[in-house]
């Protein structure tokens, strides 16, 4: 998964990623340079299965960051920030909730949903450039050829257009089947799923659920593919100093469960409707990520392309069993490893063994 860390200048974006992915370096991307990191998904039940059985490794699964410089007119008139951002499957708006006399806001004042509505209209009118240079193209071709593809295309388009000319994003708009294909090669940034990341002050940090819980209600609704969590990068800056004991005395100091960053990470994973399944031995204990309502045929693709295509059966236990019974033995003996078909809709949390030819 790779996900475009955006925001506007002074939000605190860039930190943000250094904490999540420890990485200060940058590297360049065509004539544009952005810093790219890999954080793993933080899993208890990764950590549980490691010590029942010992493994020679233990794979989490990951998430791929990329820290774009600050959104603007200007950015998004350059080819190589728009293409690399692009190819990103979702986005992480960093949203300044914090007040600073040391770090002026640009505008002069903080104002999140302004700045959200703004970051929105930028990504709105990229998307309507290229919507109108392709319905310029597509008049054109309509004359000499007759296509019900280029039809049906150029009716998309003009909803398209409609839309972003209304000020609307593209992210609430069901496509599906062939029209969703006939699109998905545009591959639009107003409709990419969109998280709201709201990096808020350090004196609002014991409120940061209450502050999220405010902001969902005014951003998330119904096929909208948005998300909402809310950060205190002073508080994360800190965390990431010290030694694990002491990170959970300093969040208790602030009333907090857990880090900020933990809930960001599994945000991503509601917005993109993704979930985890388990493999678990002597050799590795692993994390798999895979779409919610997966198949246990396409997640053993997900593991390797032969165990989909040489699918046979999947043998099937629900973490927490594994971990009370002592491993395989344990469930065997209790009946509770069942053998399920290709058909089968995978849990988050079932641990997998793929049978295959």
């Amino acid at each position: 998964m790779k996900t475009a860390i955006v925001g506007l200048p002074m939000t605190g974006k860039t930190s943000l990623f250094t904490i999540l992915t420890g990485v200060h370096e940058t590297a360049r991307t065509g004539s544009m340079e952005t810093r790219i990191g890999v954080t793993r998904v933080p899993d208890d039940r990764v950590d549980a299965l490691a010590k029942v059985f010992s493994p020679e490794k233990v794979t989490h699964a990951t998430i791929e960051f990329i820290d774009f410089p600050s959104i603007s007119k200007e950015s998004l008139r350059d080819p190589s920030y728009l293409a690399s951002l692009r190819v990103a499957d979702a986005m992480a708006h960093v949203v300044r909730l914090f007040e600073s006399d040391l770090v002026p806001h640009e505008k002069g004042s903080v104002d999140p949903m302004r700045d959200i509505g703004d970051v929105d209209t930028e990504l709105v009118l990229s998307d309507l450039a290229v919507v109108e240079k392709r319905l310029e193209r597509l008049e054109k071709d309509r004359k000499k050829i007759k296509d019900p593809g280029l039809d049906r295309e150029f009716e998309l388009l003009q909803q398209a257009r409609a839309m972003l000319e209304n000020g609307e994003t593209l992210r609430g708009w069901a496509l599906e089947g062939e029209d969703e294909k006939r699109l998905r090669g545009f591959q639009f940034l107003s409709q990419k799923p969109m998280l709201f990341v709201l990096n808020v002050g350090e004196n609002d940090a014991g409120r940061m659920q209450e502050i999220e819980e405010e902001y969902r209600r005014k951003l998330v609704q119904e096929g909208n593919r948005c998300e909402v969590t809310a950060v205190c990068g002073r508080i994360e800056a800190e965390l990431s100093e010290l030694e694990p004991q002491e990170q959970q005395e300093y969040l208790a100091s602030y009333g907090l469960p857990g880090s900020s960053l933990d809930r960001l990470v599994a945000a991503m994973y509601r917005l993109l409707g993704l979930m985890s399944f388990l493999t678990a031995g002597e050799t590795e204990v692993r994390a798999w990520t895979v779409p919610v309502n997966s198949t246990a045929v396409k997640a053993a693709g997900a593991i390797h392309s032969d165990f989909e295509k040489k699918f046979i059966r999947a043998e099937v236990v629900p973490w927490q069993a594994l971990v009370e019974h002592g491993g395989y033995a344990g469930v065997r003996e209790k009946g509770l490893l069942r053998l399920e078909g290709k058909d089968y809709i995978v849990k988050d949390g079932d641990v997998l063994v793929i049978r295959h030819g």
